[in-house]
């Protein structure tokens, strides 16, 4: 049957990634404090990542990333115990290039840039990935295609319970 090779797939993808989620938001729920980029502003004026990019933020999703991968070669055995460290820096570099971009565009910080805000972290963690194994194609866009309603769910229901004060 067809549908067990797509589950299987699924799960392979959200087992791998799952360490950037937990690192991308990590900083929404423990972030704050002193911006990474200092309040400096960029050759063109503008904050080079905004106000919103701490390092309590980039830290605790670190952390918390690394732990999760920890865990997870733990549990399953399938990846290098610092495989979470790699993803969780790759997802949390990813966001902040997303951030940076945005600010080129004179997007303030909270704005939202639809696609970008969704998938930056994710192609920062594959990127990362490459470090220690080469995640496959299909691991890859299962793993983009989820993130998008995963990431729009998970910011609404952030939202909702007020730890967002925007739904993005």
């Amino acid at each position: 049957m067809i549908v067990e090779p797509i589950i299987l797939l699924v799960v392979e993808a959200l087992k791998f990634i799952f360490p950037a989620y937990c690192a991308n938001a990590a900083p929404v729920l423990f972030g704050g404090g002193k911006p990474l980029d200092f309040g400096e502003r960029f050759l063109d004026g503008k904050p080079v990542f905004g106000k919103n990019k701490t390092f309590r933020g980039f830290f605790t999703g670190l952390l918390l990333g690394s732990l999760v991968g920890v865990g997870e070669h733990l549990l399953f055995g399938q990846y290098p115990i610092f495989y979470g460290f790699f993803l969780a820096l790759g997802a949390l570099t990813g966001d902040l290039i997303g951030s940076f971009i945005k600010r080129r565009v004179g997007l303030s910080p909270g704005a939202s840039l639809p696609i970008v805000d969704q998938t930056d972290f994710v192609f920062g963690a594959f990127l990362f990935a490459f470090a220690f194994t080469s995640p496959s194609w299909d691991i890859f866009l299962t793993a983009l295609v989820l993130t998008v309603p995963i990431h729009f769910l998970t910011n609404t229901f952030a939202y909702i319970l007020g730890v967002k004060d925007k739904p993005w």
